[in-house]
């Protein structure tokens, strides 16, 4: 069973808002705004079964509405408002809202702006879906999400929750064995370089990428950068220096691979800004 987090509608929020909306400045006044957010305090946990969509069954107000948190392929977040029966469809204003993002084990959290996104049957002025884009970075890793305020028959309520790390989906290379690693990341040779090992600051790809979670997105947009290795999305949180020059890469094992190349197969390198994804109708 997933574990979600639960924000009571009237509580007071605890470190995790805090850190969510840290540094964040809203500029309404009166009703329409939080006074300085008071601190969550986590309500209890609300164990609840996949959507059926596939996504996270998250409880507001004592479970008497819902929302499906669902994380897209693509690096998007879709959220899907329910009702005290997770099978009925909940209409709520039509409203933008804002959500707190950041990886499980950091502090800085990033807003992500949710609008809007009318489903078939969503009466006039009226949603039951929000989506948004999240930052670059960010996708493939666990979560922690905090929206702050949301209104839904005319109650203003806040909600957060954690994802899980998702499974990869796209076929990865087997991790290099220590010693091996060693030898493949401290020993110069073809492409790579004694100057590279410095810039990499000695480091191999399991040392600098602990708790580092891949996604494998098969489908990135065109002109997108891709891994050299797996031509699927690339995370520029997975980086590596080959050449003088950054590539990234969609996952550490994809890292051991490329070097393994630059390295017995110099020629087969080429440069970075080629790694991309094609336009439509080119290949």
């Amino acid at each position: 069973m997933r574990r979600l987090l639960e924000f009571g509608p009237t509580g007071t929020l605890s470190a995790l808002l805090l850190a969510a909306c840290g540094g964040c400045h809203d500029s309404s006044t009166g009703s329409d705004r939080l006074a300085t957010p008071p601190p969550p305090t986590v309500s209890g946990k609300h164990e609840h079964k996949a959507g059926a969509h596939g996504g996270l069954i998250v409880p507001l107000d004592g479970a008497h509405y819902h929302v499906e948190a669902i994380l897209t392929e693509a690096g998007g977040l879709r959220l899907l408002t329910l009702g005290e029966k997770e099978s009925q469809v909940q209409e709520v204003e039509s409203q933008t809202l804002t959500a707190y993002v950041r990886p499980v084990g950091d502090m800085q959290s990033r807003p992500v702006e949710l609008k809007p996104d009318r489903q078939e049957g969503d009466a006039s002025g009226m949603t039951s879906a929000f989506t948004g884009q999240l930052p670059d970075g960010l996708g493939g890793r666990p979560l922690i999400v905090v929206v702050p305020s949301i209104r839904i028959a005319g109650q203003r309520l806040r909600f957060g929750f954690e994802t899980a790390a998702p499974e990869p989906s796209t076929a990865m290379p087997e991790k290099v064995a220590d010693d091996a690693e060693l030898a493949l990341y401290l020993t110069p040779g073809g492409k790579y370089t004694e100057a590279d090992i410095v810039a990499n600051d000695r480091k191999t790809a399991s040392m600098k990428f602990v708790g580092f979670h891949a996604s494998h997105d098969p489908k990135p947009t065109p002109g997108a950068r891709v891994c050299p290795i797996t031509d699927t999305r690339a995370n520029p949180d997975c980086s590596w220096i080959v050449g003088g020059k950054t590539y990234l890469f969609c996952c550490p094992p994809c890292v051991d691979e490329f070097v393994r190349q630059a390295k017995k197969d110099p020629e087969s390198i080429r440069s970075p800004e080629t790694y991309v994804a094609p336009q439509e109708g080119k290949s």
